[in-house]
């Protein structure tokens, strides 16, 4: 029985170098995969980029309104075969109901399907994707990564021009308008998020 995976973890902690392993391991035996991402994430535009300076082409974009099951029917119909594995990059980002989709591509049409993403914001608060596929995934695997002071990182936070920000819209893309996102753990991020208030306070004081 296919089942659906669901790999997060927080910013570097090498998703996209995985996902690209792996498609690599597939294609090295003869054996088809079909890449999609999340067309919200626009960084690398149609290409999923590795922070090791590795790329790949997407097959297929997928913006909200897309169904994802019908995305892998019409895959099998153009080649005549299934792929061997669905991969998804920044799958945070795909609506719960895309999320149900790829849940049901392992069980109506009896492919596997791996998805790379986060599993939180930069203020803690899950992605509405990332949540629906905690809920449905057969197997929930942790990919690691530490934060600069030698902890584990699980939280993401956002700079922006160079200030730790615990403001804003859910979605900003990593690099792009002076976005940056740094994995720190527990501590060292409400430490920063304490200095961000306090001195928005004192601002207002001033």
């Amino acid at each position: 029985m296919a089942k659906l995976y669901y790999r997060y973890g927080a910013m570097n902690s090498g998703k996209t170098t995985a996902l690209l392993q792996v498609a690599f391991n597939y294609n090295e035996r003869g054996m088809r995969v079909l890449i999609l991402k999340a067309s919200v994430d626009t960084k690398g535009g149609d290409r999923i980029v590795s922070r090791l300076g590795v790329s790949h082409k997407v097959d297929v974009l997928v913006s909200p309104d897309m169904d994802i099951l019908d995305i892998v029917r019409a895959d099998i119909a153009a080649h005549g075969s299934a792929p061997a594995c669905v991969l998804c990059d920044e799958s945070q980002f795909f609506t719960p109901a895309q999320a149900e989709q790829l849940f049901l591509v392992t069980v109506d049409l009896n492919i596997p399907v791996i998805c790379y993403g986060l599993r939180a914001d930069f203020s803690l608060k899950g992605f509405p994707g990332s949540t629906r596929l905690l809920e449905l995934a057969h197997t929930i695997e942790e990919m690691k990564t530490i934060c600069t002071c030698g902890r584990k990182a699980i939280c993401n936070c956002r700079k922006v021009n160079g200030r730790f920000v615990f403001e804003g819209e859910q979605v900003a893309i990593d690099l792009e308008n002076d976005v940056q996102y740094v994995s720190m753990c527990p501590q060292c991020y409400f430490k920063a998020k304490r200095a961000f208030y306090a001195e928005k306070a004192a601002s207002r004081v001033e």
